[in-house]
């Protein structure tokens, strides 16, 4: 039988609905099977081209200062996975190897917009990316280290709906300076004191950069006197100098890679600095210096979200992970000068090793990661396992770090796990629940023994110094 494109539009919202029903009418009644990670989707307006009619949200900023003020407490966690950006943290304040009955003790806590954007921290001062939902803006948040009040907040006007959380990047932090990026790709610049708004680009306006399907998942790079960013659109990758907003730079973006979650790498290939970026449709790697495209391949891409951040890894290798059935893959590089190959050194299917959201970690030659089963593993460099947590421990799409030995792990319901980060097996040293909500996916930060954790609504700040 034959069926009009009328027809078929007029019967499919109601198929859908009906299929929808039925899953839901299902899990109802008989529960989630044991370890099952639910595919999630974005739901209707979350990302695509954003209207740009009218004036740029970023002409019309506001700063409110409150009365919280900066610590001098020690630590830094100056943006997305450290200061290293690899997940590890230097901390030399010592950390508790234990934790008695109501530890790690609570600081401080603040309700927060609904999202998964995670903490910096520098001089006493934490940044956060929020959205206020009644004031219908994007709010870039300035709180005391010690005691969470906030000491600024910043903000410009923007209509989100509601699509699994609304912020979910990290922002980047000097001395002088902080950057944000927001749900819808607005990025500014701020004096990391005051608050005052330095600079801004609209990627959507500027670049025509589309907004990925969840909202924007990368999280700014600053390295040393510039800012890192992929748009997509009409140029794959910038620099700007951080002080005035200047393009120093730009990557031609002749495929027309869009922007994924994925944030940008750093990493030296044969001396040279460069950045590593998964666009939707595959991986390059960018010269530091002039931003000229060093090497490109489509080996890599993920139909429907493309979320965790290319791990460098000695001897000019890359590891490369995702959902959605996607697994890992293990690039090489080879060449020299200008002129470099990205060949596939070995793949492994999603049972072995995917990451769905978290970026996996390389500690001492090995990499720790949570795949689809939500089973923490340990991998060697070959790809194979070394172990695995078990299904008695498996964590979901929580995030984890690195610190003094140790490898610190949340699940889906805020319970945080502490474990020895060794590839001789997975040794629990401690559990405690420390968040009482749900999608607990925002990245860690820690800094002078005050580990700031997050769930969809509540931000709050552990206590893990050795007493």
């Amino acid at each position: 039988m034959h069926l009009s494109r009328f027809s078929i539009a007029s019967v499919l919202p109601a198929a859908i609905a009906f299929v929808a029903t039925a899953v839901l009418a299902y899990i109802w009644c008989t529960g989630l099977p044991d370890g099952w990670v639910p595919l999630r989707l974005p739901l209707t307006g979350g990302g695509g081209t954003a209207d740009t009619s009218g004036a740029s949200p970023l002409t019309k900023t506001s700063l409110s200062v409150a009365d919280g003020t900066a610590s001098d407490l020690p630590g830094a966690w100056p943006g997305f996975r450290g200061a290293n950006r690899d997940g590890i943290s230097a901390e030399t304040t010592p950390l508790a190897e234990a934790w008695a009955v109501g530890e790690p003790k609570p600081l401080w806590s603040i309700d927060v917009g609904e999202g998964y954007a995670g903490a910096a921290v520098l001089n006493g001062r934490v940044y956060l990316m929020d959205y206020d939902r009644s004031a219908q803006a994007d709010a870039l948040r300035c709180l005391s280290l010690a005691d969470g009040k906030e000491i600024w907040k910043f903000s410009y006007p923007l209509s989100i709906k509601r699509n699994h959380g609304m912020s979910r990047t990290v922002p980047a932090v000097t001395k002088e300076h902080v950057v944000s990026l927001g749900p819808k790709c607005q990025v500014c610049c701020l004096d990391a004191v005051s608050g005052k708004y330095q600079w801004g680009i609209d990627l959507v306006r500027e670049y025509g950069s589309t907004v990925p399907a969840w909202y924007a998942g990368q999280c700014p790079l600053i390295d040393g006197d510039r800012v890192i960013l992929a748009p997509g659109g009409s140029s794959l990758m910038i620099a700007v100098e951080l002080a005035t907003g200047k393009v120093l730079w730009k990557t031609p973006n002749p495929r027309d890679w869009k922007m994924t979650h994925v944030s940008i790498a750093p990493m030296d290939i044969g001396g040279r600095k460069s950045y590593v970026y998964c666009g939707h449709r595959g991986v390059a790697g960018v010269a530091a210096d002039d931003g000229s495209l060093l090497w490109e391949t489509p080996d890599w891409k993920i139909s429907i979200a493309t979320v965790s951040t290319p791990v460098p890894v000695p001897n000019n290798r890359i590891f490369l992970s995702g959902g959605y059935e996607a697994g890992s893959l293990m690039l090489e590089l080879t060449g020299a000068a200008a002129k470099w190959e990205a060949k596939p050194a070995f793949r492994l299917d999603a049972d072995t090793f995917g990451a769905t959201q978290q970026t996996p970690i390389l500690n001492d030659g090995h990499l720790y990661g949570v795949r689809p089963n939500g089973e923490l593993v340990c991998l060697d460099l070959q790809g194979k396992q070394i172990w695995a947590s078990g299904m008695s421990h498996r964590f979901g799409l929580g995030p984890f770090m690195v610190a003094q030995g140790r490898i610190f792990v949340m699940d889906d319901n805020g319970e945080l796990t502490m474990a020895q980060a060794s590839p001789e097996g997975f040794h629990p040293l401690a559990h405690a629940k420390v968040l009482d909500g749900h999608d607990a996916w925002g990245p860690l930060a820690l800094a002078g023994g005050r580990l700031i954790v997050r769930d969809l609504t509540r931000l709050v700040c552990l206590d893990l110094r050795k007493k």
